[in-house]
């Protein structure tokens, strides 16, 4: 019987690539030893039953990780999941139940989800560095008959230059594809960039939660984050167990962001003893939608310079800009570089990403992030940490060379790249002022413009019966509206709460993604919905 064991398990190891000979020696020393039973009846083991044991669960909600139990993240919260739940109903029993045949997610900024249609130009280096086979001399002909002749020298350029995109690359994003980040960055900014200061991540949401990580060295680290705010950083706080420091932005003047607010913000949490240590800005915002000055921005700058605080700049909706004139972008990296060498040790990190914009390749799961003014030993450390996930997914990273250096003016796809560009822009810029309107049309809703980004952030005064109703559910008010919303319209936005707000008003965040040619049916139904729910609800004042 031992040896049985014995075998087996030898067998097993010696199976294994990563065994090595000393692991072999150690199992064989191990187990040609006698086995010894101690304090059991070795005749119990026959027979045909083993000792009867008591087995628990060694993971319960009580025993993970408590921190993991303090994450919230609305926008994949319970609406999305009723969402869910109503989509499979449909499929499977048609509409009837319901006054509508599909479901449309303007709970998150997914673009291609709506019906989005992908940038050509970027499906179709992607299709030929999937499968480099279609390059071979052979297939050549057959290929430029599908291709134009850029995309196809875009396509053994990448191929070149990365091997196959199934290997491993560099912890730190192929070199080429950093070099082609840094030459972007120098060409909008006009300053010069390092590719070596900077990492290509799985999305943006990856790099800040890197950076989070690297920032936060203890509980009582405290970073400031805008109410409202994208969940993704009261919940990376949450999970690293460090302190929020909340600053509200002014509603009344376009979510505008006041430096009195932050001081004020700072002052209170520096007097409770927090470790304030960075700020963060989502610019343009989310979910707000507004777009800074450039002189806010030297503000915020300058501010942060005197309290000794590290910036983190979300600029990942930059090409979402709708008013382009009036609030044009600007990143955080050229308005610092134009305040002089005053700022020259300056602590900044800026993050972009393919997900958004007119490119919306959410699922591919490529950004950036670029460190300025960090202190070598300290981006060491993050290398080090991105070394443990080895690196990011390659298609990803070839989706962010092709969104830093697009077709340009002459080259044979560039009439239909700026076509497809120009036409996602437009329409979004249309589709965000027609529902804009239709809020601010509705009975007890505001809705501030959209000035940049893809959501729109409607403030909501319900009837004291409805909050009332909301309480009784246990749910905050403006989550009860909107879950009657979904199942009434299958329409799924986020409540407003879920972002955070100022206490006693009530929100919800809508994208404005759905189809152009689908807008009017869209508008209608929530147009329809909110007087129906008011009628319900009715009977009290609102407040």
């Amino acid at each position: 019987m031992f040896q049985t064991l014995y075998k087996g398990t030898l067998k097993a190891f010696t199976c294994s690539r990563t065994t090595s000979a000393h692991s072999i020696s150690f199992l064989k020393r191990t187990y040609t030893k006698p086995l010894k039973f101690s304090s059991m009846n070795v005749s119990s083991f026959t027979g045909n039953s083993m000792p009867e044991t008591t087995y628990s669960k060694i993971l319960t909600f009580e025993t993970i990780n408590p921190h993991i139990k303090n994450v919230e993240y609305a926008v994949r919260g319970e609406l999305a999941i009723r969402a869910e739940e109503i989509k499979e109903e449909l499929a499977r029993n048609g509409f009837g139940k319901f006054g509508f045949d599909t479901v449309v997610n303007c709970n998150i900024g997914n673009p291609q989800q709506l019906l989005q249609r992908p940038i050509t130009f970027f499906r179709q280096v992607a299709c030929l560095t999937e499968y480099p086979d279609l390059l071979l001399p052979e297939n050549r002909d057959r290929v430029k008959a599908l291709f134009p002749s850029d995309v196809i020298e875009r396509a053994q350029l990448m191929l070149k230059q990365i091997g196959s995109v199934g290997a491993y690359s560099h912890s730190q994003g192929i070199l080429f594809i950093r070099k082609d980040v840094a030459k972007f960055i120098e060409e909008r900014d006009g300053y010069p960039s390092d590719p070596n200061n900077i990492f290509l991540t799985q999305g943006a949401s990856t790099g800040v939660q890197s950076v989070l990580q690297l920032i936060i060295a203890h509980s009582n680290v405290g970073i400031m984050i805008p109410i409202p705010q994208y969940p993704l950083y009261s919940a990376t706080l949450s999970l690293f167990d460090a302190q929020p420091v909340p600053y509200y932005l002014n509603e009344e003047e376009n979510w505008s962001l006041d430096i009195s607010q932050l001081t004020s913000s700072l002052s209170t949490a520096r007097d409770k003893g927090i470790n304030v240590r960075a700020l963060v800005i989502i610019n343009p915002g989310n979910p707000t939608g507004q777009c800074l000055t450039e002189q806010n921005m030297r503000e915020i700058i300058d501010f942060c310079h005197q309290q000794h605080l590290v910036l983190l700049a979300d600029e990942v909706y930059q090409t979402n800009i709708y008013q382009p004139t009036e609030r044009p972008f600007h990143s955080f990296k050229k308005v610092l570089r134009s305040m002089g060498s005053k700022y020259d040790q300056f602590e900044l990190f800026s993050f972009h990403s393919i997900s958004k914009g007119m490119i919306g390749e959410c699922g591919r799961r490529g950004g950036y992030y670029e460190c300025t003014g960090i202190d070598k030993q300290v981006i060491e450390q993050l290398y080090k940490v991105a070394s443990v996930g080895l690196c990011p997914n390659v298609p990803g990273q070839i989706m962010v060379d092709l969104m830093v250096r697009s077709p340009k003016h002459g080259d044979k796809s560039y009439p239909l790249y700026q076509k497809e560009m120009n036409n996602i822009y437009e329409s979004l810029r249309r589709r965000s002022v027609k529902l804009n309107e239709l809020f601010n049309s509705l009975e007890g809703v505001s809705c501030k413009d959209a000035q940049g980004s893809m959501y729109l952030f409607p403030r909501i005064n319900l009837p004291v019966k409805a909050i009332e109703a909301a309480k009784a559910a246990g749910k905050q008010p403006d989550e009860f509206y909107c879950l009657e919303m979904l199942n009434a319209t299958g329409v799924c936005v986020v409540p407003g709460s879920g972002f955070h707000q100022e206490e006693g008003t009530w929100h919800f965040r809508s994208t404005f993604l759905p189809p152009e040619e689908l807008f009017d049916g869209f508008c209608e139904r929530l147009k329809n919905f909110h007087k129906e729910f008011l009628v319900k609800y009715s009977g009290l004042k609102t407040i």
